[in-house]
């Protein structure tokens, strides 16, 4: 792992401080060398993904360091869980202002350790990199994280099926009213202790871990939730080769959201088509619905039937109770810095 840090410690001392104790995998070498060599276990597949996160885009600006390490970490777990994958490890590169203090890292780096145990992974390598002198820039986070599937088992976006049921992990929209409260906007029906509860789910993903193996055995087709429910069904739609009806009375609420929406009406389209949550959104047949329903049970993970896959031809609608198609005047989130 490489710096370019002007901090009161080298860069030898920053990397052996704050990220050597976190590379605990025998592949990183402590940190020593510039590169890991990670063993593809037998009879596995290695998952790779990447994602990047930039304050102001992805994440408020001033976030707590303790935030941005967990969301950096977890929005990555979310897409080897979609995958029916297990963590394995991840390089880690920072893009940092030069004005950042010290204790700015070691809360960082804190958060990270106990991400890390908690989820059963450790740091490969990477990189850190300082801001000019004098140069406003925003804190950037990629994290290329690796895990592994039994060869051949992986789940994909491609291959749901017409007559297949749509199910989602845990509740939607929590984030995209999340963000609402984190940026201050009052929302109409709740306490102050359910807005900011609301807030934390957007700063702090909790994608459904534990289920990898409910996706492997049960999952046609299977993705996260980071651009919005219906955006991310079109998505796995489009590359599937067909379509979907969601029935929104289904789609699964917490009880913040459902009183945001009782005094506000227009905020059910935010929850369907918001970022952030982090759920896990696959396809499967009727019949296997109930033993995903019960390993996720086990892993303490809801699951929530609110769908069938249907002939292509006509984009993913969203129904309400009455039958009658609901109008959204956004189908997903991008992530474009506008309001943050």
């Amino acid at each position: 792992m490489t710096s370019s840090t002007p901090s009161s410690l080298s860069e030898h001392d920053l990397i052996a401080k704050y990220f050597r104790p976190l590379a605990l995998d025998p592949a990183a070498f402590g940190l020593i060398d510039d590169a890991a060599f990670l063993p593809a276990p037998d009879g596995c597949d290695l998952v790779l993904s990447v994602d990047a996160i930039v304050e102001g885009v992805h994440f408020l600006a001033g976030e707590s360091p303790k935030y941005i390490a967990q969301r950096a970490l977890r929005v990555n777990i979310s897409d080897l869980i979609a995958k029916g994958a297990d963590p394995l490890g991840y390089l880690l590169t920072l893009f940092l202002p030069n004005t950042l203090p010290e204790t700015w890292l070691a809360a960082f780096a804190d958060a990270l350790e106990q991400d890390q145990s908690r989820y059963g992974i450790a740091l490969l390598g990477g990189d850190t990199v300082r801001g000019p002198h004098g140069v406003s820039s925003p804190v950037t986070v990629s994290i290329a994280i690796h895990g592994t599937v039994p060869a051949g088992q992986g789940v994909r976006r491609q291959g749901a099926r017409v007559g297949d049921v749509i199910a989602v992990t845990g509740t939607i929209g929590d984030a995209a009213l999340g963000l609402r409260a984190a940026q201050g906007h009052p929302l109409s029906g709740l306490t102050v202790e359910r807005s900011d509860a609301l807030a934390r789910t957007y700063r702090v993903p909790e994608p459904p871990f534990g289920i990898a193996d409910a996706v492997r055995e049960c999952a046609k087709a299977a993705m996260d939730i980071s651009d919005g429910l219906v955006g991310d069904l079109d998505k796995l739609c489009l590359a599937s080769g067909v379509s979907a009806v969601i029935e929104a009375d289904l789609v699964p609420l917490s009880d913040a959201a459902k009183a945001a929406i009782a005094a506000d009406p227009a905020l059910l389209a935010n929850c369907l088509s918001g970022g952030d949550d982090y759920q896990v959104l696959a396809a499967m047949s009727e019949e296997g619905f109930p033993e995903f329903m019960q390993r996720c049970e086990v892993a303490g993970v809801s699951t929530t039937m609110i769908g069938r896959i249907t002939d292509p031809g006509v984009p993913v609608s969203v129904i309400d109770a009455n039958g009658e198609p609901l109008a959204l005047r956004e189908r997903g989130y991008s992530h474009r810095g506008t309001g943050l």
